[in-house]
């Protein structure tokens, strides 16, 4: 082992803690909660309107049987309409029963007319209610699609530092020896991604905690060749 080689450790696991924390600065994007926020609430409103759609396609569908129903009553009524006018010979009786018919059908026609326009007007508060909803969630999903938009130029920008600091890693990592390339990956492994860490006055950078005078004086009277580890944690120390 050499200076060279434990300063060179000191790098890749600088930069490992820069893949760490751009990792975490691409899941946590504020961006990202603003947009599930928003993305719930068009959730919630097209529950809303689900619910409004569901209820118009009822009154929809009844209307249609409806107007099917009042269509074979016209038809039926044109048709004995015809044949009295072409039976005025026919006897009185005759021609009492099918006005008799007719006037049935047309009074089962109005019944039906009648609620058909109760199915009509019942749809005008729902078309009304469907429109409020519209103008509601339109402002909403501009907001998602600009924060959407927001996202993938955060996380391209992100993805862009990722690769850099990935190749500078690789390049860093594959001149250590292979040794303390092991070693340093284990203790990271371990140690939640801090396996090499400096020396800085009397305390330990991976830890935080304070050495003492006699084991801060033992390693920096170390040979360069030689590993030493934190006796808090357990992680390379290296000398700054």
């Amino acid at each position: 082992m050499t200076d060279e080689s434990f300063t060179r450790l000191l790098v890749v696991q600088d930069l490992d803690t820069l893949i760490t924390q751009l990792a975490h600065r691409r899941e946590m994007l504020a961006e990202r909660a603003g947009l599930t926020a928003l993305e719930a609430e068009l959730e919630a409103l097209a529950g809303e309107r689900a619910k409004l759609e569901e209820q118009r396609a009822v009154l929809a569908a009844t209307q249609k049987e409806l107007e099917a129903q009042i269509a074979t009553i016209n038809e039926r009524s044109g048709g004995i309409e015809k044949r009295m006018y072409a039976a005025r010979g026919s006897s009185t009786r005759d021609l009492q029963a099918m006005d008799e018919e007719v006037r049935h059908l047309n009074q089962r026609r109005g019944e039906l007319e009648d609620e058909e326009l109760v199915a009509m007007v019942d749809q005008e508060p729902i078309d009304a209610a469907l429109g409020a909803l519209a103008a509601r969630a339109a402002p909403v999903e501009d907001k998602v699609k600009a924060l959407r938009d927001e996202v993938v130029q955060s996380q391209s920008e992100i993805d862009a530092e990722l690769t850099t600091a990935s190749a500078a890693r690789a390049a860093e990592a594959a001149r250590l020896p292979a040794a303390l390339a092991d070693r340093y990956e284990g203790l990271r492994t371990r140690l939640k991604g801090t396996g090499a860490a400096r020396l800085i006055g009397h305390r330990c950078d991976g830890c935080h905690l304070e050495l003492s005078s006699a084991e801060v004086e033992r390693i920096r009277a170390t040979t360069p060749d030689r590993v030493v580890t934190c006796d808090q944690c357990g992680r390379i120390l290296v000398p700054t």
